[in-house]
């Protein structure tokens, strides 16, 4: 998958508004009650990515829980992270 032109990433941060847009990657922090209410979270975002074959990187400090989404295989962005960083929102809701 060919990665995202600067024209295109500017256009996807409209749709990734809390999202740290980069050329080389998507990245946002999330913020829960308690640890029970992250790991719920992050259980649902696991089934999301499985579901699309494309895995973010997951870091959890207690009720926090930063996403990073990049295509390793294209070595930045590329449509499928916007996706999936799309779907991880609409789980946040």
């Amino acid at each position: 998958m060919s990665l995202l032109s600067p024209s295109e990433l500017n256009q996807s941060a409209q749709s990734l508004a809390s999202w740290q847009v980069h050329p080389e990657a998507l990245q946002r922090t999330f913020e829960f009650v308690d640890f029970v209410a992250a790991m719920r979270f992050v259980n649902h975002v696991a089934a999301a990515a499985e579901s699309q074959g494309h895995h973010p990187d997951i870091d959890i400090r207690y009720n926090r829980v930063l996403l990073r989404i990049y295509s390793h295989d294209s070595g930045g962005v590329t449509a499928r992270d916007v996706q999936l960083a799309q779907t991880i929102d609409q789980i946040a809701l």
